[in-house]
C-alpha cells in the first residue's frame, strides 16, 4: 500500500446551498449555430455519475446537485478543501439527512458537484443545504514528494489498486488525454481547485481516443500537464484527474476534469481500465 500522512489530515465542515441554474442560457456553438440549453447549476434528476458525458442536449451540465455559498471567501473554502469523494450530507429541507459525495468543483461557475440517490433528490429544493466533511488536502504520498496531490478524499485514495513499479505509479484510467487537447482553464494560477475542460471540436481525434465514451466520474491521466501550482503545459509532466461535467457546445470547452494528483516528471503512468470510475470506489 502506498504510504501517505492521512492520519495527519484535518477533517473540517465546509457548507453551502443548492444553487439555482442562471439566466442567459443563449451561448454560440463552436459552428456558429445559436443555441438555448440547459447548463450549470441546480438539481439535475437523469444525469448522474456513471452516465456518458456526451450526447446529451445542453452545454457544461453538471451531474446531480450543484451547490455554491454566495459569501464569495466561504465558497472559496468549499472549492479549495472539498475534494472527490468527501461524504456530504444535507442540513435543511425535506431531503434532510440524505447522504451522497463529492464529484469535483467546477470552476467559472465556482461550484461544488455532489452525487445524491434519485431518491433523496425528489425531495430537494433550491437552497437546501448541504454539509461536506473537507478531507484531503494536505495529502502526500511518503514515498513519492515529487508528486503533488491537490484533492482527493484519503479513504477513496487508499481503495484505488496503484500499482508500484521502478519508482512510478501505475494509476488506473479510462483513457489518456494529449496536451493539444486542453483547453478552457489551461493558464490558471492553482491546481487545487476548479477544473480545466477537454476540447472536443476535432470529433475524428476524439472518437479515435475513446474520449467520446468518458463518463461521468471517470479518471483520466493528461500527458504533458503540469497541475501541481496552476495549470500549464510540461513535457514529460502528468496529471490525473476526474470528469465532473458534460460535454459543450462552445469553442474551447469540453468535459471538465477536475484535478487531484500531478508530477513535473513522468513518475505517474497510465493503467487503462474500462471501470476506472469513482462510484466503483464509493460505498453508501
Amino acid at each position: 500500500m502506498i504510504k501517505t500522512n492521512k492520519d495527519k489530515l484535518v477533517i473540517q465542515s465546509v457548507q453551502g446551498k443548492i444553487h439555482h441554474p442562471l439566466g442567459g442560457n443563449y451561448r454560440i456553438s463552436h459552428e456558429g449555430e445559436p443555441r438555448i440549453l440547459p447548463a450549470t447549476g441546480g438539481i439535475t434528476y437523469n444525469v448522474h455519475v456513471g452516465d456518458p458525458a456526451f450526447g446529451w442536449e445542453c452545454d457544461h451540465v453538471e451531474p446531480s446537485v450543484s451547490i455554491r455559498n454566495e459569501d464569495k471567501a466561504e465558497n472559496d473554502a468549499i472549492m479549495n478543501l472539498a475534494c472527490p469523494g468527501n461524504i456530504a450530507k444535507v442540513v435543511s429541507g425535506d431531503a434532510k439527512g440524505a447522504v451522497g459525495y463529492v464529484l469535483g468543483g467546477h470552476g467559472g461557475i465556482e461550484h461544488t458537484i455532489i452525487e445524491f440517490h434519485d431518491e433523496d433528490m425528489e425531495k430537494m429544493a433550491v437552497d437546501d443545504k448541504i454539509l461536506i466533511k473537507a478531507h484531503g488536502q494536505g495529502l502526500k504520498l511518503i514515498d513519492y514528494p515529487e508528486i503533488i496531490m491537490t484533492g482527493i478524499d484519503p479513504e477513496i485514495f487508499s481503495k484505488i489498486k496503484i500499482d508500484e513499479r521502478n519508482g512510478k505509479l501505475h494509476f488506473p484510467v479510462v483513457c489518456k488525454i494529449p496536451a493539444v487537447l486542453m483547453g478552457s482553464g489551461i493558464g490558471s494560477s492553482k491546481g487545487h481547485s476548479g477544473d480545466y475542460d477537454i476540447m472536443t471540436q476535432d470529433k475524428d481525434l476524439i472518437k479515435k481516443l475513446g474520449i467520446d465514451k468518458l463518463r461521468f466520474g471517470d479518471f483520466v491521466l493528461l500527458e504533458d500537464c503540469d497541475n501541481t501550482f496552476g495549470r500549464g503545459y510540461l513535457k514529460g509532466a502528468v496529471t490525473i484527474g476526474i470528469v465532473i461535467h458534460s460535454d459543450c457546445i462552445k469553442a474551447g470547452h469540453g468535459p471538465g476534469i477536475t484535478t487531484f494528483m500531478s508530477c513535473k516528471k513522468p513518475l505517474i503512468e497510465a493503467k487503462i481500465q474500462n471501470d476506472a470510475n469513482i462510484r466503483k470506489y464509493i460505498d453508501l
